[in-house]
């Protein structure tokens, strides 16, 4: 039976990116509050990563996976790489002497030991000693609260891990209280967007961006574009040579590539790079996101009846974010750019025939389960093998990145 998994991105506080936690979503039919802990750790642990592997979805970066005390007890943990797994130790496990004994035994062979949903009580510092990591919610807990819990921590060598950080004020707030790391989406929107002149630097960059996205760019003008820009052509051959493509031969030459991408794709290629250079200057996690996302709607335009819209549909994804990379309005930039309406629609306003996929992996990523499947079911798209999709998406991004 499938079930759905997400990963919500975890900061340190130059916004680069630390780790993600793992999200279980439940199954096809089911809600996740009929599902408990046990049951949705052991679902992400041996369902999706002994499968996939977790390298595919997280890449290098560790994962925070939620820990009840029965799972701790069965000594789960001690089964998956120390390097790759950070125990996320629920805030209803009790600090038992059993409990304290497995825990010290998993960080004498290395695993990393977080506190989740923390508020200081007395009994909890033997877990506190024992703890690397410590999560507190930043919008459910008073700020005086915070003040005194960070104070009777601060005799502990402990990082601290701020979650449900939502905006950038939020971040701001909590990097100045001294967390060191940071949990949620606030990357993901600018704080205020404001009609703006683009930056001298970006200019080029997203008149680029109007030329690739032509229907009337010729291949021959494409080819010229990678030529004369050693970056791009270096991206296109590592790209080409990466293992998402398990090529038993290498791509040694742009004139190469090209053949072997053909124009839809190699166009597609561009428009990432460009994307990818426009967010210099903000969260990698960011182009991340646009990469998944791109994806993740591409993959389930083709499960739609809207299948020869896939491109298109990959673009509504792409550029879902490219508002908060230009710290400019989406109807402003997309006043600019030379795309069909209804890219132009799902993007300004969530309306029209592209919309829903766009709705769908947001949903998905904020862990709406039910609008999610409602989605689904109104394009008439199988919710089976859903997990597949989204890490073949996943898969995608790691091999860009």
């Amino acid at each position: 039976m499938d079930f759905y998994i997400a990963r919500q991105p975890i900061f340190n506080a130059h916004k680069r990116l630390f780790a993600y936690e793992l999200l279980y979503r439940g199954y096809k039919g089911h809600k996740l509050n009929d599902v408990n802990g046990n049951k949705a750790t052991t679902s992400l642990l041996s369902s999706a990563f002994l499968t996939e592997g977790i390298s595919v979805i997280s890449g290098t970066k560790p994962c925070f996976i939620n820990f009840t005390e029965e799972l701790l007890q069965k000594d789960i943990a001690a089964s998956f790489p120390h390097n790759q797994v950070v125990i996320e130790v629920l805030e209803d496990v009790q600090p038992t002497p059993e409990i304290i004994a497995i825990l010290k035994k998993l960080k004498a062979k290395g695993y990393r030991i977080a506190l989740d949903d923390f508020v200081y009580e007395r009994k909890l510092e033997p877990l506190i000693k024992l703890a690397e990591i410590i999560k507190i919610d930043v919008r459910l807990t008073p700020l005086d609260a915070i003040h005194k819990t960070l104070h009777k921590l601060s005799r502990y060598n402990v990082k601290l891990l701020a979650e449900k950080v939502e905006s950038l004020d939020e971040f701001e707030r909590a990097n100045k209280l001294g967390f060191d790391y940071f949990q949620g989406y606030f990357f993901s929107k600018p704080e205020n967007i404001l009609v703006k002149e683009l930056e001298s630097a970006k200019i080029n960059l997203f008149n680029l961006l109007a030329e690739v996205t032509k229907k009337t760019t010729s291949l021959k003008r494409l080819h010229k574009i990678i030529s004369i820009d050693l970056a791009l052509s270096y991206k296109l051959l590592r790209f080409l040579n990466s293992s998402y493509f398990y090529r038993l031969e290498k791509v040694k030459s742009v004139k190469h590539a090209i053949a072997f991408l053909g124009e839809k794709e190699l166009r597609r290629f561009l428009i990432l790079a460009i994307i990818s250079h426009l967010a210099t200057d903000k969260p990698g996690e960011l182009v991340r996101q646009s990469l998944v996302r791109a994806k993740f709607c591409e993959l389930l335009a083709k499960k739609s009846q809207l299948a020869h819209y896939d491109s298109e549909i990959f673009l509504v994804g792409l550029f879902s974010f490219i508002d908060t990379m230009l710290e400019n309005e989406m109807k402003s930039i997309m006043d600019k750019l030379p795309v069909i309406d209804p890219i132009k629609e799902a993007l300004t306003n969530h309306s029209g025939i592209f919309s829903p996929f766009l709705d769908a992996v947001i949903a998905y990523e904020r862990r709406q389960d039910d609008q999610f499947i409602a989605i689904l079911e109104e394009l008439n798209i199988d919710t089976d093998g859903i997990t597949e999709v989204y890490l073949q998406a996943v898969a995608y991004s790691n091999s860009l990145i």
